[in-house]
């Protein structure tokens, strides 16, 4: 796990103060023997790349299948998410909302990072930052823009703000050209960032 620093032309850490502290105790274990980086890195990748997203892509895939668990899903999120054998702390109190040709949603946390650890595993660092906490809001499209996405002037941008009460998924709209698709294959064209609302889902053709 790399260990560089983000400098200003002053010299100053981009780091937050408890940035620079995990930092520090992680080099004081690792020195000491107590840690490996190498599997710490390995492990923080499994949840954030395949374990909790791959959940909710699951959960994704069964809304574009099946539109009796689509409608319960948009009912009764937490109930609907649990059924599937994905819940436990961070992800008691879900809503999921969709995309429509019409509307695009995108989640953030404007006051910390709350995130639904059950379905998409760790958050990825730009969620946690500063800049996109508040941009997320400011400016949305701006945002998206910065993500490759542009979106038709007709479709209009929902920002919703996770809390500790309620955390979001944004299931995005089912790709062109999956029709013949059985879930697993589905699930695969499913990505983090497209259930955040910062991405699309993968092509089939892809």
């Amino acid at each position: 796990m790399s260990h560089d620093h983000v400098h200003d032309d002053d010299g100053h850490s981009h780091l937050d103060e408890m940035d620079l502290r995990v930092r520090a105790l992680e080099t004081v274990l690792t020195e000491k023997g107590y840690i490996d980086p190498a599997a710490l890195a390995r492990l923080i990748d499994t949840y954030q790349t395949q374990i909790g997203p791959r959940n909710g892509a699951r959960v994704v895939a069964r809304a574009w299948a099946d539109p009796a668990y689509a409608d319960w899903l948009q009912r009764d999120a937490s109930a609907a998410i649990a059924a599937l054998g994905y819940s436990g702390r961070q992800g008691e109190h879900m809503v999921a909302v969709f995309n429509t040709p019409e509307r695009h949603n995108l989640v953030v946390c404007t006051l910390c990072s709350c995130y639904p650890w059950p379905v998409l595993g760790l958050p990825p660092t730009w969620y946690k930052s500063a800049p996109y906490r508040a941009r997320a809001v400011k400016d949305p499209r701006g945002v998206l823009a910065d993500f490759g996405i542009t979106l038709p002037d007709t479709t209009t941008v929902r920002v919703w703000d996770s809390t500790a009460e309620v955390r979001y998924l944004v299931i995005p709209q089912r790709p062109a050209g999956s029709a013949g698709l059985d879930e697993a294959a589905l699930a695969d064209l499913v990505t983090r960032d497209s259930m955040i609302g910062t991405g699309l889902p993968k092509s089939p053709a892809a």
